[in-house]
């Protein structure tokens, strides 16, 4: 039988997303068995797979060639413990394997002295000789060495550079490259599990050892019980996958299961990326990082009395390094304060997160999102959570007062210039969307109109708008009006 591989792992070999590969197998041209793929059906959609070459061995290379690559090559390699588990495992595949071809030599020989030893009339002993030679003729043939197969050969060297972990009972599942912690890896590939501290005090973290090899990377002080040690319980965030590893743990799926938090978080810089707009970097204590989805808000407050409710402008992955995009307003007592009076270092508290304006995760559709002026800093949060999730489309218009008011094209213009499947238009209203008349609603309307003509898969995707109250209900009604179903438009208000 042909080997079985994940989603994750069997796009990760032939080059594409997992959303490719869901597609095909929804169109009936790639078989699934609960959730996994066979090698032969995956060469049969793909059958220039094993022609192309082997992207961790060009990664290594690539590693080995730059200077100062020791640093790298140690960041991008698991540990030399972790290393030698996984080429022990795949020694003991390659043993079992040769200890099962030699059995089934072993057989064939006492199948064949068998059917010598046979006492049979003259035409049996004819059709018995026959037999014989279809044996040794199809065991030869078996026993020739045929062309390699390149995606087994990837798919070995992946098992070397990183562990499978697959997380019951939600089904997600990522690879492990690295020295990643097991929560690292998740986070870093977008998937929200459950933690507190990150730093192994809480114990928010620990999950059940369902099957594989793990190792415990980092010192903890949360101390489990030898009844949880028994059972295969660990901390995430203190222990590595030395092997493919299923694990059982709790994963976010609704702004319900992110609790409310009240964190004391310091200014770690202030950059101006406009006259008007403030680039503030908030980090936390390494016990206490924020846990959020991406796309919500949380309540900053300075000076012990100011305050405003602020959307995230980062990704959850680096829970602990916290972006937001403060834009001036004059007499605005919290903007004030930010902009003339914050100094490096000084404590902010930040309380929350609040809001439903997330991804959502488990939609095949392609994404559209619309940022009227400052609502660009959700979208940036939402967007670098769907690269996470390897999005298969991903779509950015960035409608603004003025060209000012797009405040950081060189981070959209990167990501256009880098992802095949990230497409950016940046568009000037040329008046304030934050006061509108009639005449600059139909101008908007207007706007909207063109973009919805030129973009042929709008009305099969996603909407997510942000930004300013009267720009961001305009837009809704707009898109309500030209056909979407409400539940998918999603629509975020900034002050």
């Amino acid at each position: 039988m042909s080997k079985l591989l994940s989603l994750t792992r069997a796009a990760r070999l032939v080059g594409v997303n997992r959303v490719v590969l869901q597609k095909k197998i929804q169109g009936g041209e790639l078989d699934a068995h609960d959730g996994m793929v066979s090698v032969d059906g995956l060469l049969a959609c793909y059958p220039d797979a094993e022609l192309e070459d082997t992207v961790e061995i060009e990664r290594l290379s690539r590693i080995k060639e730059q200077a100062f690559g020791k640093r790298i090559f140690e960041r991008a390699l698991p540990d030399a413990e972790v290393l030698a588990a996984r080429v022990t495992e795949l020694s003991k595949t390659l043993d079992r394997s040769q200890s099962q071809l030699k059995n089934l030599n072993d057989f064939l020989g006492k199948l064949l002295d068998r059917l010598d030893e046979t006492e049979c009339d003259a035409k049996s002993r004819q059709m018995m000789n026959d037999l014989k030679l279809w044996i040794r003729h199809e065991a030869e043939s078996a026993m020739e060495p045929g062309l390699s197969n390149l995606l087994a050969i990837k798919d070995n060297m992946l098992r070397v550079m990183a562990a499978h972990v697959t997380v019951l009972p939600s089904g997600h599942d990522f690879l492990l490259e690295g020295q990643d912690t097991l929560l690292e890896a998740a986070m870093g590939a977008g998937i929200p599990l459950n933690y507190g501290c990150s730093g192994g005090n809480c114990g928010l973290c620990k999950a059940r050892v369902i099957s594989g090899q793990v190792k415990k990377t980092r010192h903890h002080d949360y101390v489990l019980s030898d009844a949880e040690k028994s059972q295969g319980c660990i901390l995430l965030c203190s222990n590595t996958a030395v092997s493919d590893v299923t694990i059982e743990a709790a994963v976010a799926g609704s702004v319900q299961d992110i609790p409310y938090q009240q964190i004391t978080a310091a200014v770690k810089s202030m950059e101006l990326l406009t006259p008007d707009m403030l680039l503030l970097h908030l980090q936390t204590p390494r016990t206490q990082r924020l846990r959020f989805l991406a796309g919500q808000s949380v309540t900053l407050r300075v000076g012990q009395a100011f305050s405003a409710e602020l959307p995230i402008a980062s990704c959850p992955c680096d829970d602990r390094n916290v972006l937001f995009h403060v834009r001036r307003q004059n007499g605005h007592l919290f903007s004030d304060y930010v902009f003339d009076r914050l100094k490096s270092h000084e404590p902010v508290e930040m309380e929350g997160p609040q809001g439903e304006f997330i991804l959502h995760e488990k939609s095949p559709r392609a994404l559209y999102f619309f940022a009227f002026d400052g609502g660009f800093a959700p979208i940036k949060s939402v967007i670098e959570h769907a690269m996470s999730l390897n999005a298969e489309s991903i779509h950015l218009h960035w409608i603004a007062s003025t060209a000012e008011d797009i405040y950081m094209p060189n981070v959209v213009r990167a990501w256009a210039d880098a992802l095949d499947n990230f497409h950016y238009a940046e568009h000037i209203a040329g008046f304030d969307l934050r006061a509108m008349t009639d005449r600059r609603k139909e101008s908007l309307e207007r706007q909207l109109d063109i973009i919805a003509g030129e973009e042929a898969g709008l009305m099969q995707g996603d909407v997510y708008l942000a930004g300013p109250e009267a720009a961001r209900v305009i837009a809704e009604r707009f898109f309500l009006k030209l056909g979407l179903p409400r539940t998918r438009v999603a629509s975020s208000l900034i002050t």
